[in-house]
């Protein structure tokens, strides 16, 4: 962002008034930015955004070592992905072996989604104590060892069990994941990087559907899919066992060493939930309705074309594949645009059109206009998505990159865990007449109305929402060493504690006061 060094109002307190403010600046090209000058003294100004960059000369930006913390934050985040979507994609032959209904089966992705918030608050406080790296390894061990305990439980009790444990687990991941990854990467290159971030979700989705592809439909070839999952699971684990940890991490903390106390940690989180609650029940509402986006349009999305559409595997399978590959383009492209449009116009618009695809999303019968179809749909739904990663680091507080996202994120993950189970349930009990004439499950028109009421949620609550847009956080100590950043001095703000001083109007004005004394 480069200020324009003429004054606005104030960034407004309070609910309401931040709601009426934010409405009013999503039509003003500008950004309302908090400056701090040379004498510590704040000021609002506006800020124009920095034109585009050739994406390019953007990625150059990165070192070496930014590239590592990047990589490694986005396999973990794509073998995470392919972990869940291994039984999401897998409904059908899952509910065949445990001789169950898919309805059933779902409750298994309401447990992971329901418990991963307790996983979120446990890895990513300890992500922002003792940093990324370690915790990440960790995580990822310990779900490679759950997907292979799910293939050998026997009995349909053992398998909700197993599941459930993994959804714990399952948590701890995308807080870390997002914070290696975009903490180091430059100012300008965060929006493409958030947007290329976020799809390895996407593409965690579309391996695991090659590898159902590539197993075939028999029943019992859902656990190769499973063995293929903790493989990588475990891979991505050790690895980085072989990397160094965050950059900016470790910079932040030999910086504040000198101040370090184990018990500023829990006292700065107290401060911090007790200076930012209404921040992290905005986002937690922001995350929900995400959540239920997502998985609204993508869990049941293969059930449908198998059963509504009465596709074989391996056309329900292609179908995925391509639907999920506009998913990842979508995504890169529009997170890109997100950096110069605004984030929350960018989420806005490309949630809009999301929802006018809706009927050319389920009407279709054949093979290839549901790829088509399904293609720019989800090209949408995570173009929405891959401005959420930087979005959400940018509205956290800077101290708490690793655990604010990540819970957050899980608590939308918990709010929204029945999506699949309600799906499943409401399809089966309504039916429509299929091409062939058969009377199938109506998985296309639940589908299609739910995402059309979630579209809506995400613009009202995005129009009305707060935007940080280029904020510099790299400056921010990491959580338990900010409290006593001075000998005898407490910062009682942990948003301003230890911002960056920069030149703006109030030192001009300063300055001539000055002389003129």
């Amino acid at each position: 962002m480069e200020s324009t060094h003429e004054p606005t109002d104030p960034v407004a307190k309070g609910i309401l008034p931040t709601a009426r403010q934010s409405w009013k600046d999503l039509f003003i090209w500008k950004q309302r930015v908090v400056v701090t000058n040379v004498y510590g003294e704040t000021a609002t100004e506006w800020a124009k955004p920095v034109p585009l960059k050739n994406p390019i000369s953007l990625l150059a930006q990165l070192s070496g070592r930014d590239w590592i913390c990047f990589t490694v934050g986005f396999c973990a985040w794509s073998a995470d992905a392919f972990d869940f979507h291994a039984l999401s994609i897998q409904q059908v032959k899952l509910a065949a072996y445990y001789g169950v209904s898919k309805t059933s089966v779902s409750t298994a992705i309401t447990l992971t989604l329901l418990l991963r918030s307790i996983g979120a608050a446990a890895f990513g406080l300890a992500g922002d104590r003792w940093g990324r790296k370690w915790p990440m390894v960790f995580n990822m061990i310990i779900l490679g060892i759950l997907q292979i305990a799910t293939i050998y439980s026997s009995t349909y009790s053992q398998f909700l069990g197993v599941r459930a444990l993994f959804g714990l687990f399952m948590g701890g991941v995308y807080g870390n994941a997002i914070a290696m990854a975009l903490e180091n990467s430059p100012v300008d290159t965060r929006g493409l990087m958030s947007g290329i971030l976020q799809q390895g979700y996407a593409f965690g989705y579309v391996c695991a559907a090659c590898a159902n592809l590539g197993v075939g439909g028999d029943t019992d070839s859902w656990k190769t899919v499973f063995w293929i999952a903790a493989g990588l699971s475990i891979g991505v684990g050790i690895i980085p066992c072989f990397f160094p940890e965050s950059k900016q991490f470790l910079e932040a903390r030999k910086e504040g060493k000198a101040q370090a106390n184990p018990s500023q940690f829990w006292r700065e989180t107290k401060v911090m939930l007790r200076q930012e609650w209404k921040m992290c029940v905005y986002c937690c509402i922001l995350v929900t309705w995400f959540n239920y986006y997502s998985h609204t349009s993508q869990d049941n999305y293969t059930t449908m074309v198998l059963k509504e559409k009465e596709m074989d595997n391996s056309g329900a399978s292609r179908t995925s594949i391509i639907m999920k590959a506009g998913a990842c383009i979508g995504g890169t492209i529009i997170g890109y645009l997100s950096q110069y449009f605004g984030r929350r116009r960018t989420i806005i618009v490309s949630s809009l059109i999301s929802g006018c695809l809706i009927p050319a999303w389920i009407l279709p019968n054949s093979e290839r206009a549901l790829s088509a179809t399904g293609f720019f749909m989800q090209f949408f739904v995570q173009g929405s998505w891959g401005v959420v990663p930087i979005h959400l680091n940018e509205l956290a507080p800077p101290a708490f990159r690793s655990s604010f996202p990540g819970i957050t994120y899980q608590v939308g993950n918990m709010v929204s865990s029945p999506s699949a189970q309600i799906v499943n349930a409401v399809s089966e009990k309504i039916h429509i007449i299929s091409r062939t004439g058969k009377l199938v499950e109506a998985y296309g028109p639940t589908m299609g109305i739910a995402t059309a009421i979630i579209v809506m949620g995400i613009v009202v609550t995005t129009a009305f929402g707060p935007e940080k847009r280029g904020r510099e956080f790299e400056r921010a100590l990491p959580a338990g060493y900010n409290l006593q950043q001075q000998p005898g001095k407490q910062v009682d703000d942990l948003e301003t504690g230890h911002m960056e001083k920069v030149p703006s109007q109030l030192d001009d004005e300063k300055r001539e006061g000055r002389a003129v004394q």
